[in-house]
């Protein structure tokens, strides 16, 4: 709570500092690529990464070098705790990501001619029509922006009509991320430990999926009877319930493996997504089923890896990113349909391979964005 009062968590460094937002675990991978470009191009500036989650913050420590990234948590949008956040640390740029606009805070930053930039621009349906009820707001505080970098024309086209006039091309950084790390040696362990089962995982899953997806793996036992199904929770502190609905399914957290006879292995760690995405025969991308909230999660990720993808149809969050991945991934409205596109990929081997190789060339494009993007936000900075 003191770090949203904008208390700091770091004394500021020496030199130049950079400051990048990003709300949740979603935006920090997306910047990943970004970050590390900038300290590549300027070796003499510090990052200093505010998010808005304990698990964000989670993923900023495990993947960057102490010292040239400062996590803090972002301050609230209220006038004096933006103000003692920016008389703290003083950056030289602010980067802010996707759909993260804070009218006070980037006001105040207009106000001490710092420069702000919005990187992978999100503008939802939704999101443009809230805003343009509120037009005199948007325009000025899009204003503030030294220029935007939209995800998509669509999005671009909304940002200009709501006010923003300095715009860079579009393009999405999430396909320009790195494929997710791993442990090599653990990854060697398990694929010994599982051998030649077939995988398939259930990715980021949420409250009222895993029994949906529980009966479609059942379902396809039957012809396969050898079938590993991982299940991945988005919130890992959901691991005991869910083990608990699979006849107490051995958990990751607890360093217990699955054995010949054990169907389900709950995975309930944060980070290991790479990990688990090099095992898997098939991926589903959870968050996406009718009996849950829905919104979808990032489809680019196993598709880096060459995974082949099902989602199903809640995807409101990822739109964009599912349509461009639309000839390659497979949207399945109910557990009979994602038990039979699992038996379909299971059977078909040919099929499976050619699908998850045109998924990993769409995911895999645009690798020059981010470092002509930090080559305009490091010209701000001089």
């Amino acid at each position: 709570m003191r770090e949203k009062m904008g208390f700091p968590s770091h004394q500021r460094p020496a030199g130049p500092l950079l400051w990048f937002h990003a709300a949740s675990v979603g935006e920090v991978l997306s910047i990943l690529p970004l970050v590390q470009a900038s300290l590549r191009q300027d070796p003499t500036a510090t990052v200093l990464l505010t998010t808005g989650t304990v698990t964000a913050s989670v993923i900023v420590k495990q993947r960057f070098e102490a010292g040239r990234v400062i996590h803090q948590f972002m301050s609230l949008d209220v006038p004096r705790w933006c103000q003692r956040f920016l008389n703290h640390w003083a950056p030289q740029v602010a980067v802010f990501t996707e759909s993260e606009l804070w009218p006070t805070m980037l006001g105040l930053c207009h106000a001490r001619n710092l420069s702000v930039v919005l990187v992978n621009g999100r503008m939802s349906a939704a999101s443009f029509r809230q805003w343009r009820r509120l037009s005199g707001v948007a325009r000025r505080m899009l204003e503030c922006f030294a220029w935007v970098s939209a995800r998509t024309d669509e999005d671009a086209t909304r940002f200009h009509a709501l006010g923003a006039e300095a715009q860079l091309p579009p393009g999405d950084l999430k396909t320009a991320a790195a494929p997710l790390p791993v442990d090599a040696r653990e990854l060697g362990h398990l694929k010994g430990l599982i051998g030649a089962r077939p995988v398939f995982l259930a990715a980021s899953t949420h409250e009222g999926e895993e029994m949906q997806i529980a009966h479609a793996a059942n379902r396809v036992r039957q012809t396969f009877p050898d079938l590993l199904t991982i299940i991945v929770p988005r919130h890992p502190e959901r691991g005991a319930e869910i083990a608990a609905q699979l006849d107490f399914a051995p958990r990751r957290s607890q360093k217990a493996f699955p054995t010949r006879q054990d169907i389900f292995w709950v995975c309930d760690t944060l980070g290991e997504l790479g990990l688990f995405f090099r095992l898997a025969t098939c991926v589903f991308m959870g968050n996406s089923l009718p009996a849950c909230h829905g919104g979808g999660h990032n489809p680019f990720e196993p598709a880096r890896l060459g995974c082949v993808v099902a989602t199903g149809p809640k995807v409101q969050n990822f739109t964009q990113a599912f349509q461009v991945l639309r000839s390659c991934v497979k949207v399945v409205p109910d557990e009979r349909a994602l038990a039979e596109w699992v038996g379909q990929m299971l059977s078909h081997p040919d099929e499976r391979v050619e699908l998850g190789r045109q998924a990993q060339a769409i995911a895999t494009a645009n690798a020059a964005l981010p470092e002509m993007l930090a080559r305009q936000i490091l010209a701000l900075t001089w």
